[in-house]
């Protein structure tokens, strides 16, 4: 019969190496982890910066078409359009008295 080891004895031996070989793997993962959810909070503020920047180009897009309508000629402000949605000055006639 094999000699009966009490289960402490093992327990004292194995918490030492059990010590040595998770700590280091726990800490990789927490490490992993971290550096993951950073990459993440980067992405998701880059993105909504994007979508900032976006929706300041279409309200900008907005304001000037308001201000030069193209659809009636550029009717206000005595501005026109030249086609290629530049404002160009309308030739205004004044009469003579």
């Amino acid at each position: 019969m094999p000699p009966v080891v009490p289960p402490f004895l093992i327990g004292l031996i194995a918490a030492p190496l059990a010590k040595r070989l998770i700590k280091p793997l726990v800490r990789g993962v927490v490490k992993t982890s971290v550096g993951l959810a950073m990459e993440v909070k980067k992405a998701a503020h880059e993105a909504g910066e994007g979508i900032q920047d976006l929706a300041a180009e279409v309200a900008a897009e907005m304001v000037t078409a308001q201000m030069i309508p193209v659809a009636d000629g550029g009717s206000a402000g005595g501005t026109g359009t030249d086609g290629k949605g530049t404002a160009k000055p309308r030739a205004t006639t004044s009469k003579a008295n």
